[in-house]
């Protein structure tokens, strides 16, 4: 069975001939520290892992309505890029910190109430390099899945206006003007919606993820995920599945206390099932079981391995173990990718190899 194959049927909540087994994203650093600056495709052949490959590149087309101009400086390792964004009703700033391994947000684009409407009038939709997306799907060929997101900061609306206006200020308007923050994840469904319909349909994709972490437990109250995330996700998955897309919801963080809303929210599979060592909610497995009877029967499951205290720190007998127990937690009856929950950096080589041999000895 080849990989593709293998990964496809876990997503249909079957059961191929062993356990799948994968990360969530290659790194450039990790890839150019660790892995010679091979593809990401490459370096799961390499360490014997079943790929998924997620693919995103976009480019915004020009406007005389949305004319954006950056300027950065460095700071040692690390450089602030300043945007500045004019528009006819108005001009929109925000800035980013980065460094060799990520990218965050240091001055939020939405400021004020009435910024949203410039976003709603003026912001353009981007355009999906399609050829490119089916050159990579060709390269990828046998060897694993193909991935995309929904275009934004975040897949999910309530994630992306975290990150346009601020997880505290968004948590804190839910009380002080709902309405407000109503409006405007309606402002990013729309644009989402548009995004899905322009450069979607009919592509080679495997899966498409929404969610992201800001709309976890350990973020927000169940309430607030129930009003404010679950209406805009569903529409959205409803759109997706329109196109015949499967749909992985992410929820990097805690999730235990929002499982009617993912069963709810029209997803197919849920990930990334973080333990708490990693910033999610499952310290026992009590926890992973309360996971697993609740959404296996109707969805598939990606994800589980901590990254960072196991593929990192561990030792072989420690990865190895562990992939026994998340097999015997998640996987036993099929329908489970086994996948590092989210992004790391340091990981050794070596240490995916036995991630990725251990899982092979875990067969239906």
């Amino acid at each position: 069975m080849t990989s593709k194959e293998r990964m496809l049927i876990a997503l249909d909540r079957g059961r191929p001939d062993r356990l799948p087994v994968t990360i969530h994203q290659w790194q450039p650093y990790h890839l150019n520290k660790y892995m010679n600056g091979v593809s990401d495709i490459e370096a799961n052949r390499i360490c014997g892992l079943d790929a998924s490959i997620n693919f995103f590149e976009a480019e915004e087309p020009e406007s005389s309505d949305w004319r954006i101009s950056a300027t950065t400086e460095r700071k040692g390792k690390e450089r602030d890029t300043h945007y500045t964004i004019e528009t006819p009703e108005g001009t929109l700033t925000a800035s980013e910190g980065s460094n060799a391994m990520t990218t965050w947000v240091t001055d939020h684009l939405i400021k004020k109430d009435e910024d949203i409407t410039l976003l709603q009038k003026y912001r353009p939709i981007p355009k999906l390099k399609r050829e490119h997306a089916v050159q990579v799907y060709d390269e990828l060929g046998d060897g694993g899945i193909l991935r995309t997101f929904v275009y934004g900061k975040q897949g999910g609306c309530w994630q992306d206006a975290c990150e346009l206006y601020g997880v505290e200020n968004l948590i804190m308007a839910t009380f002080d003007k709902p309405d407000w923050v109503k409006e405007f994840l309606c402002i990013l469904l729309k644009q989402k919606l548009t995004y899905i319909d322009e450069n979607l349909k009919g592509l080679p994709f495997d899966l498409i993820e929404t969610g992201g972490g800001a709309a976890s437990n350990t973020v927000i109250s169940p309430a607030i995920h129930e009003e404010f995330c679950l209406p805009f996700d569903r529409i959205m998955h409803d759109a997706l599945h329109s196109l015949g897309y499967k749909v992985v919801y992410h929820t990097c963080g805690g999730m235990t206390k929002i499982l009617d809303c993912i069963l709810a929210n029209h997803c197919d599979v849920s990930e990334t099932l973080s333990p708490a060592g990693v910033g999610g909610d499952i310290f026992r497995d009590s926890d992973a079981r309360l996971i697993c009877n609740k959404l296996h029967p109707h969805l598939a499951l990606i994800g589980g391995m901590d990254q960072f205290n196991i593929l990192e720190k561990g030792t072989p007998i420690q990865i190895e173990e562990e992939v026994g127990r998340l097999f015997t937690l998640f996987g036993k009856d099929g329908g489970y990718i086994l996948s590092a929950s989210d992004h790391f950096f340091e990981v050794p080589p070596e240490n995916l190899k036995v991630f990725a041999n251990a899982a092979g000895n875990y067969v239906y």
